[in-house]
């Protein structure tokens, strides 16, 4: 879901920048020593995950795995996804420098609200909440990027992009599906195998 360089205005760009900065301050500044493999790992996920994408118009369809990513690490989204995206615009040209910013709160913003509307459902880790969770995860997670990439397009350029923005949205859908199943899967491996992991705070 990464939109491309000159398609958005100046103003918009700064706004996503100071934003984006300000959520890597908070990430940096919460992430302790003992979480920084976990950080990398997610990190790692993402860069893979949405390094397998399909041009769309303006953006692109890809796997996104930030609701998951959102459960785990809290405000580290921010710095995590920052080295995932500088890296794929180093070495992929995907998205790019200018835009980075406004990228990065698209895809860790919803993140975020997913790790907060996850805590409560994560108390006691029956099959039901796992699923439940996951499934959260993966439409948040995906819903939360599409409808911000959405906002930003619709308020920086009007209806210059109304056809892009429904196709942006609707191509998205089977990546709703898939990235609720691989967090459904990853919760229900973890609560068999590392109970521990999913008391993060």
């Amino acid at each position: 879901m990464h939109l491309s360089e000159g398609v958005l205005h100046s103003q918009t760009l700064i706004v996503g920048a100071a934003v984006a900065v300000a959520g890597i301050a908070i990430g940096l500044k919460s992430l302790k020593s003992d979480r920084l493999s976990l950080t990398a790992l997610f990190a790692s996920a993402f860069f893979v995950a949405s390094t397998i994408h399909i041009p769309v118009g303006i953006g692109s369809v890809h796997l996104i795995l930030n609701g998951i990513a959102g459960i785990f690490l809290g405000w580290a989204v921010f710095p995590a996804f920052l080295i995932a995206l500088v890296l794929q615009a180093l070495l992929f040209s995907f998205g790019g420098f200018s835009v980075l910013g406004v990228n990065l709160c698209i895809m860790a913003l919803p993140a975020l609200v997913v790790h907060y509307l996850s805590r409560p459902l994560l108390r006691e880790l029956t099959r039901k909440q796992l699923i439940s969770t996951g499934i959260l995860a993966g439409v948040l997670g995906v819903g939360g990027s599409a409808l911000i990439a959405s906002l930003v397009l619709a308020m920086d350029s009007g209806k210059q992009y109304a056809d892009l923005i429904g196709l942006l949205i609707v191509s998205h859908l089977p990546v709703f599906l898939v990235d609720s199943l691989i967090s459904v899967g990853v919760l229900l491996t973890l609560a068999k195998m590392m109970p521990e992991a999913l008391r993060c705070e």
